[in-house]
């Protein structure tokens, strides 16, 4: 009999090496690598440790279009969480939701359980960190106590598996969280890279031999990724990131990964004393506190996923007598604010460097596309000129380094989101077009199209 070959796991981020070290040289961490044991595998060719060949199966290919038609999605009915997973759940698929402690993941899942369950569907929600009292407790909080809803508190994975195999007719598995389960085959406490890899292997195989949707919950590590192992991404189907800061009502819903819709769609929930509730205009709510005439302040339209969507970007001047100017960001990359804080300064004769700068995007949404360039900048000129934009314009476009302002994609629907929401003039790159036709913008609403920096920081003298 073949012994086990021994092998030193890190606990942290997955990686293997061949002899225990006090630090991973991958991650960095101290104290995470542990000895794990892995059985011999029969080699490609099918022969054992014995000498003995082994059978192997031929495969049996298919052609690439399928005759039976894919199954339907299943609608939570919740349109906010359908609309980031695509149109709803897939049978036989894996999602795993991530996001901080107390954002919002077990209310959100819960919510859009019973909601599955009240159509007559089967649903299994297994808690591994409260126990089923707990779970009832929110449940009659969020109004939703009356679901036929199957409910189990455990963390043996080997119960849950049985489990899972004797409910034939299961539309959804929850399982909150993957860091709670534990397989007894596995040498290691719960939480650990090879507990969280074997467990969500196990799952994901029962939910495509079985055809439920499953769902897994994942903790996130202090700087927000994902704990565990990386691989566990490359498993599932689709990531969805829950995201938010505390002092705001919004959660956003954020897909990093589907391969059953696009990604980076982004559903708005608003966090209230009866759980979380659908946002189905967020523009309206992010601008609803805004008051237009405040020098340091613009619209900007943005777009997260197919979602267009205006933000308020606010921007504060202070007087710095010496030393280092402050450069403070809250929603926006700190990086790009310095980048154009020096092109507003070399190339359109905007002193900024006596002043410290204090940067919001309000709402408590992040924006990582450059097209909020050109609204950060008008936000910037009209602190420094002390004069506040007009109520009624909105602000979109790339700057570039020499202070040009680039095309942005999808402009129209930017421009119908803030027409909708009343807006009579949009600030845009100069000669706009999607192909060779140019934008159309909405009836009513003026463009003011910019080819450089300088001529929207002159708007303002």
């Amino acid at each position: 009999m073949a012994r086990p070959l021994p092998r030193f796991v890190c606990q942290s981020c997955g990686a293997v090496t061949a002899k225990w070290a006090g630090r991973c040289d991958t991650c960095g961490e101290w104290n995470s690598i542990v000895e794990e044991t892995v059985e011999r595998r029969p080699g490609p060719t099918g022969r054992g440790a014995g000498g003995k060949s082994d059978a192997a199966r031929r495969l049996a290919f298919v052609g690439l279009a399928g005759e039976q038609a894919p199954p339907p999605r299943q609608e939570t009915g919740i349109a906010e969480l359908d609309r980031v997973l695509g149109g709803g759940f897939v049978p036989g698929s894996a999602v795993l939701v991530g996001g901080d402690p107390g954002i919002g993941k077990s209310t959100l899942l819960l919510q859009g359980a019973a909601a599955l369950a009240g159509q007559g569907r089967r649903v299994i929600y297994v808690s591994g960190e409260e126990a089923v009292d707990q779970v009832r407790l929110r449940a009659r909080r969020l109004g939703v106590a009356g679901a036929a809803l199957d409910l189990a508190a455990a963390i043996n994975l080997r119960d849950i598996a049985a489990s899972l195999e004797s409910a034939a007719d299961s539309a959804l598995v929850v399982i909150d969280s993957i860091q709670t389960m534990w397989l007894d085959a596995i040498d290691s406490a719960p939480g650990t890279v090879a507990q969280v890899r074997a467990c969500s292997f196990e799952l994901i195989r029962l939910a495509k031999t079985r055809g439920f949707a499953l769902v897994l919950v994942g903790h996130v590590t202090k700087e927000g990724a994902l704990a565990g192992p990386r691989v566990l991404e490359h498993m599932v189907d689709a990531v969805l990131y829950f995201e938010g800061d505390r002092g705001h009502q919004f959660r956003i819903l954020r897909a990093v990964k589907n391969r059953f819709g696009a990604t980076d769609e982004i559903g708005v929930f608003e966090m209230t004393d009866r759980g979380l509730a659908e946002v189905a205009n967020p523009s309206a709510l992010f601008l609803a506190e805004r008051r237009g005439n405040v020098a340091g302040s613009a619209v900007f339209a943005g777009l997260e996923g197919t979602r267009p969507v205006l933000l308020e970007v606010q921007a504060l001047l202070a007087p710095n007598p010496g030393g280092a100017p402050r450069r403070a960001v809250v929603g926006w990359d700190g990086g790009r604010l310095s980048m154009l804080l020096a092109v507003l300064e070399s190339r359109a004769g905007l002193r900024l460097a006596a002043s410290d700068v204090y940067l919001n995007v309000a709402g408590g949404l992040r924006v990582a596309e450059p097209a909020a360039d050109l609204a950060v900048a008008a936000a910037l000129a009209s602190a420094a000129a002390d004069q506040p934009t007009s109520p009624g314009a909105v602000y979109f476009g790339e700057v570039g380094l020499s202070g040009e302002v680039r095309p942005v994609a999808q402009a129209e629907a930017r421009l119908k989101e803030a027409g909708k929401l009343g807006f009579s003039t949009a600030w845009l790159p100069r000669r706009v077009a999607r192909g060779n036709r140019p934008v159309v913008s909405p009836a009513g609403m003026t463009l003011s199209e910019i080819g450089h920096v300088a001529d929207l920081v002159a708007a303002f003298k």
